[in-house]
Formats: C-alpha cells, structure tokens, sequence
C-alpha cells in the first residue's frame, strides 16, 4: 500500500540503539534530495563542524524506487569534510532497491561508535558489529570481508570505506557494492569519524506492486523506451568515456592540468580504446535494464616469472579524465591501475587525480619538492601516480594529509592557488567554457550534474549573462525534482514530466503527480536556504585563474563574461535562498 508519510530508521552510533519514525510531508518533497534536507534540518547541527558526532549521515530514496526502472539511485547527505556545509552525493548499486526491501524510505545515522564497526540494517532487525581489525584494509579486501560476516544475498547492499575515509579525508567516497560511490565532498570522511567501517542494507522485506491494468501497461511503456529505442544507447554501448574523443576534438578536454584542452596522445583512452583493449562486461544498478556499468581488468604479477592476478575495475567518463587526461596518462590499461588503486584507498577518483595534477605542475614549477611529493611526480608517469594515490589514501606525510582536505587548502598553504583546477571542488571532466565553469563553481554540489552547462556552452555562442543563468536555475530544478523521485540522471530524456506524472499516478501519489513543479521549486529553495545556513556564501566563491587562460572550440575565454556570470548566478542563488 502507498503511504502518504515517510518511514524512517534512525541508529544512535553512541548507544547502539535504532528506531523506526514516521514523518509527514511526501506530497511537499517527494523523496531523495528533498526528504534529505528536511532530514538535516531536523537532526543536523547547523551551528557545529562536520565531524561533530551528532551530526547526521542520511540515505534516502524516492516515491518511485521499486516501481519503475532506473529510479535506482540513493542520496546522501551530510555536512561535508570538505567545505564544512551541507552537502549531497549520489550513488546507484543495490543501495536503493535495498531501502524499499527494507520497508525504509530513509536510514538517518547520528552518533559515533566505541570502535571502527558495521551497521546492519533491515526491516526487522538494527545490529552494530564489532569490526576493529578491519583498521586500514582497502576497500577490496575489506568487501570481501563483510560479505561473509553480514551473511544474506539479493537484495543486499553493502556501503564501505577504505584507509582514507578512516583518515577523515574530505577526499574519501563511500564505495556501494563494489563499482557505485558516493563520491563527493567526502561522505567517506563522515562514515569513518563515526567509527563505521561498513553499512549493511538487508532487504528482507516485500512490498506490494499496484494493482489493475494502468501500472503493468505503464511499466511496458517505459521498460521499452529503455530497451527497445535507441535513447539510451550511448550509455549501454561504448558508455559516458564516448565524450574522452569527443571533448577532445572540441577543445574541451581538461589535459595536463588544464595546460591544454587537447592533445593527439589522448587516442589511448578514448571509450572506444577501452571497449576495444580492456572491458571485459556491462553490469548495472538494481532495477536498470540499461548496463552502463563498463568493467575493464587490469592484470599485476605476484609471482615471477610469469604469474598474475587479474582485477576487474569499472570506469566512466569522469575518472578517464581524471586519471588519463589531467594526469597525460594515455594508457587504457595504465589508467585502469591508477583508478584501481584509489578504489583500494577509498578515494574519489575524480578529485584524487585532479588534486595529483596540481601537484605535479607544483613540482615542475618548483614550488613544492619531492620531499612533500615523496614520489618525482611526473605527467604520464602511471606508476608513480599509482603510488602517489596511496600516499593520499593512507597520509603519508603532511603534505598528503593536507591535500587530501583539497586541492586548494594545499595550494593555499604551499602556493600555486592560481593553477589550482578547483570550482568549488576538484573539476569535473569538461573545458567547455564560461557556463559550466560558473555552474560548477557555484553549484549546489560543485558537480557537472547539477545543471547542464556543459551542454549550454556547446549549443550556444552568444554571451547573454540573464539567458544562460535563466537556463542554469530552470534546468536545476528539473534535476532537483528528478534527485527527489530519485531517478538516474541518464534517464532525464525519457522521464520528462508529462510521464512522471504517470508513473506517480499509476502507483497513487496523485496529489505529488498534480504539484511537481511546485514540489520541485520547493526543494530547490530548501536545499539552498539548507546550504547558507551552513554558511554557503555564492559570493565568496573564486574562480582561479587557470580557467581564464582556457581555450576551447568558442576561443580564449572571456574573462569579463566569466564574471559577469557568477555574479549574476550568486545573486539568484540569493534569491531562492530567501
């Protein structure tokens, strides 16, 4: 039966103790982004730091997981390692399907554990083990771990971190089920203050499909868009690295530190490299029939002369980027090993290999040394960068420690703040221009998925500062309202409003599906007011100026137009903070 209120599990780490709540307001926020918020509002701690043990770590899902495909991803919210304010990562994997198993529309974790533990949660059962010697074992072994202490199958989900979460990196992701993440902003960090090395979801529950003939047909409809059009293609098929040659002969690959927005080289790790030398299988999150999910191998001697152990390590557009092109890596395979051991670390990929960019022409300029480095980082030097990614992950030395809080608090600190690849956090793979650099720089979450600017800059070559921000609100709230369903931002072409309005009726959320539009104004107010009283302020966001001296397919950047922009974005961010 659909319910109109939220259930909710809340676990004190501190005395081991959970309860179920009901909280009202599904027809005011849907679900996902916006059930996060109110979440955090009622049991975060505005006025403390992140790592204070009352403050919360929160997973929730939306009206339509379960129901319908590809509404299989999870939101996570806390207040972030990173930036000390509220923040959101997204990840897919089994988490979400495990929720709605669990009879959970949310698990809200407040507290610390007496020692590093798992949480293991269910429909009918809260228990919190003892996991000490699991102290400083990577993401791999541990998950091998954990699945034979947690027992169950199917519907189960097992959330992890490695070395650097225990660490309180703000570079720490949570790893779900092996090849999803919460990525950024350091969720990881937040799960290992709490003393968590683990989060078991058991869905050992059922829950009830709707009956008559309006659901099943509805469901067709959309499992044949997903399946039987060419929509979704491109994700099944060579998958997001597709843009690596494309950005590429665009001018708007982020290369060698953003030295460069092109390079010939990057023909080595182009989607159709990988598809080519080193994937090995699709895989895909609960409840999606698309297989995005591209799992490459790399290969490493453990014994001579000639014995190897082979590991399979999924990659996307974002790491590829990250970990080939910012980094003049220009091996498939190379970059596989680099990716694979930040996974073993429990690092985000994306600003782990951003951060070791910067710290590399730092080191070519001289101003940082191989005392700070320890490794002689070198752009396409793979191995040493497989090194350097574990001396972030473990700390090694100060600076190391100090880098994994950012990229910037390291640049402030040693210098070289002005070739810092930073928009509010490590960037993401586009050098399109203005628009995005401003999106990200500002964005809710600092990703390329909080607006397509990516997508506005490449469509568009007039500079009207009110138009493109006019699109970067407008297109927000339309992923907000998606984050709060919560479906896969893949899907977006397909789940437009007209038939989420369907979906929601044809499962009984009528007065949701009557008011989307006001739902999603509503959670998009509430995320900002939620993040300002944090003490987000748009306004002191800088853009270094390594993105000033950018060019792309449009030319050099323009500076004043950049400027024109973020200020005009700051102060609509303002206005619905009101």
């Amino acid at each position: 039966m659909i319910r109109d209120h939220f259930r909710i599990m809340t676990v004190d780490l501190s005395s081991g103790r959970g309860s179920v709540v009901k909280l009202e307001g599904r027809d005011k926020v849907a679900g996902g982004s916006g059930l996060a918020a109110v979440l955090f509002n009622q049991y975060g701690r505005l006025d403390k730091p992140w790592d204070d043990p009352d403050q919360p770590l929160i997973f929730t899902i939306g009206p339509l997981t379960g129901y319908f495909p590809l509404m299989s991803k999870t939101v996570c919210a806390f207040k972030s390692p990173y930036h000390d304010q509220y923040a959101e990562s997204h990840a897919g994997g089994r988490s979400a399907l495990s929720l709605r198993f669990a009879d959970l529309d949310a698990l809200v974790i407040t507290g610390k554990a007496k020692m590093l533990s798992c949480l293991s949660v269910g429909s009918r059962h809260m228990e919190l083990k003892d996991t000490h010697y699991m102290r400083g074992i990577d993401v791999q072994a541990s998950g091998k771990m954990i699945r034979g202490l947690s027992g169950g199958s199917g519907h189960r989900s097992i959330l992890r971190i490695g070395p650097a979460g225990e660490n309180g990196s703000a570079m720490a992701c949570i790893n779900v089920d092996t090849y999803r993440h919460f990525g950024r902003l350091g969720g990881g960090g937040v799960m290992g203050n709490k003393n968590l090395k683990a989060i078991v979801i058991q869905g050992d529950g059922v829950f009830p499909l709707p009956e008559g003939k309006e659901y099943p047909k509805l469901f067709k409809e959309v499992y044949d868009k997903l399946t039987a059009t060419d929509m979704m293609d491109k994700y099944h098929n060579l998958g997001t690295p597709v843009n690596v040659a494309i950005l590429n002969k665009i001018n708007a690959l982020p290369c060698r530190n953003l030295q460069q927005t092109s390079d010939p080289a990057i023909k080595g790790i182009t989607g159709e490299r990988f598809a080519d030398d080193t994937l090995l299988r699709n895989t895909a999150c609960s409840g999606c029939p698309v297989g995005c999910i591209h799992v490459g191998f790399v290969r490493e001697k453990f014994m001579e002369p000639n014995q190897y152990l082979y590991r399979q390590v999924s990659y996307d557009h974002e790491p590829v980027f990250a970990t080939g092109s910012m980094l003049m890596v220009t091996n498939a395979f190379s970059v596989l090993g680099i990716i694979d051991m930040a996974e073993k670390m429990g690092l985000d990929v994306m600003s782990a290999g951003v951060a070791l960019a910067w710290a590399t022409e730092a080191l070519e300029k001289g101003i940082i040394s191989e005392k700070e480095t320890i490794v002689p980082l070198k752009f396409g030097g793979a191995e040493v960068y497989k090194k350097a990614v574990r001396h972030l992950g473990v700390g090694s030395n100060e600076f190391y420690r100090l880098l994994t809080q950012g990229t910037m608090k390291a640049a402030e600190h040693y210098g070289g703040e002005e070739f810092a690849c930073v928009l509010g956090q490590e960037m993401a793979g586009y050098a399109t221009g203005e628009v995005f650099f401003v999106s990200e720089a500002l964005g809710f979450r600092h990703s390329h998925l909080d607006s397509g600017g990516y997508s506005y800059d490449q469509k568009h070559e007039e500079k009207e500062v009110e138009k493109a921000v006019d699109f970067l609100i407008s297109d927000e709230q339309g992923r907000v309202l998606l984050t709060s369903m919560v479906s896969c931002m893949f899907a977006r072409e397909i789940y437009k409003n007209e038939l989420l309005a369907d979906c929601l009726n044809s499962v009984g959320y009528k007065t949701l599906a009557d008011n989307m539009e006001a739902v999603s104004l509503h959670v998009q107010r509430l995320r900002w007011k939620t993040r300002m009283a944090t003490g987000y302020d748009p306004n002191g966001v800088t853009i270094p100026k390594r993105f000033t001296e950018v060019t792309t397919w449009k030319g050099a950047v323009d500076e004043d137009y950049l400027n024109a922009l973020k200020s005009e974005y700051a102060k609509r961010i303002m206005e619905m903070a009101q």
